[in-house]
């Protein structure tokens, strides 16, 4: 795009930071060029007031997008100036049908979002994934109450060569709890042990607060829930907030799904006692995410971090009294002079209070009372 003053512009409005600069450059890159179909996302996103406005934008950016998509698949194959410009325009239509599907996913067209995101999901190259249409497609079908089309993307995307979100494993969590937690008692299972299902849902669960920990707070409510941040990271306390902003009401209307996290989300941290060193299902908790998420939340927000695991008091205190041992052994073994006098003038120190007293009662008490007490 170098040399087209119109591209150039809107490479400047989306890095700037100022909403008002960045319509402003918008609509000076459609005056430059009616057909820039970017300029026509930004204002989308940036200008329309409500979702319906927005969509009406998106809808004009995508039949702009689709002609430069149709006239640079046809020169795809001249040069490789106009290969990179066909792949621009291929992402470009890719990220408005995905823009477009979450308008109708926002205005009740649920149906119609669902179809849109199932076409995006066939077409899209693996390179694209990072937008995580399956996500947005598990959404929609959860809203719906379609368990049985949830279950079937979740087996082709919950795959261990995959990329993991919170999504992904809080949603098959989920569907696991959803067969077993309306009679799910935590005295009657810890009496009779828990049953192959139950086992399935609580081991789902362990697996998903594995892979981000902080989500469990959320969906409790243990912690009070803002707004989703622009942009997340995966296992932080970021995506935790966007997961559940946008999912708490699927826990809440499977009934006894919230009961049976709270009863056992806990009982991970017992099988990675060393979570920042050594795994269980997944890499090591990253360090770096506390950081992270303390830039892309506001600065109100108290910042979730990984849960560490205390230690008893009399761990503790044994480990303390046990070095203190062997720091005094091996100091009267090198120097047995200077620690005896050490030794002497400490108990001197202890003993001078007591002598005091002593002294002080003899004083006061009768001689008689003395006599009778050394007596006994």
């Amino acid at each position: 795009d170098a040399g087209k003053p119109e591209y150039e512009i809107m490479q400047t409005a989306w890095r700037e930071r100022n909403p008002g600069a960045r319509i402003k450059a918008a609509k000076e890159a459609i005056t430059l060029n009616a057909e820039c179909a970017t300029a026509y996302i930004l204002l989308a996103e940036e200008e329309a007031l409500d979702i319906a406005e927005a969509e009406t934008k998106f809808k004009e950016a995508y039949r702009i997008a689709e002609t430069n998509y149709r006239r640079s698949q046809q020169l795809q194959h001249q040069n490789q100036l106009m290969e990179s410009q066909h792949r621009r325009d291929t992402n470009v239509m890719i990220y408005i049908r995905r823009r477009l599907a979450m308008c109708a996913r926002k205005l009740g067209r649920l149906k119609e979002a669902v179809k849109m995101f199932k076409d995006l999901a066939k077409e899209v190259p693996p390179i694209m994934n990072v937008l995580n249409i399956h996500e947005n497609l598990l959404e929609c079908l959860l809203e719906m109450s379609n368990y049985a089309d949830v279950q079937a993307v979740l087996a082709k995307y919950d795959d261990i060569s995959l990329p993991k979100s919170a999504a992904i494993c809080y949603t098959a969590a989920l569907l696991k709890a959803r067969s077993v937690a309306d009679k799910f008692s935590a005295d009657v299972a810890g009496k009779r042990g828990l049953t192959v299902s139950e086992m399935a849902a609580v081991e789902a669960i362990h697996r998903a607060v594995e892979f981000n920990p902080h989500v469990p707070k959320y969906l409790l409510e243990m912690k009070p829930l803002i707004l989703p941040p622009e942009h997340i990271l995966k296992r932080g306390d970021s995506e935790a907030i966007s997961y559940a902003f946008y999912h708490l009401t699927h826990w809440k209307r499977v009934d006894g799904a919230l009961n049976l996290l709270h009863c056992t989300w806990e009982g991970t941290f017992r099988l990675l006692p060393y979570p920042l060193e050594k795994g269980h299902l997944f890499y090591p908790y990253p360090s770096c995410t506390e950081c992270a998420d303390r830039e892309l939340l506001p600065a109100f927000h108290e910042v979730s971090v990984y849960p560490k695991k205390e230690l008893p008091f009399f761990i503790l205190f044994t480990a303390g009294l046990c070095s203190f041992t062997a720091l005094l052994a091996l100091l009267t073994h090198q120097y047995p002079d200077s620690m005896g006098v050490i030794a002497r003038t400490m108990l001197n120190w202890v003993a001078a209070p007591l002598h005091f007293i002593l002294e002080k009662a003899d004083s006061v008490l009768p001689t008689s009372l003395l006599h009778l007490l050394s007596k006994m």
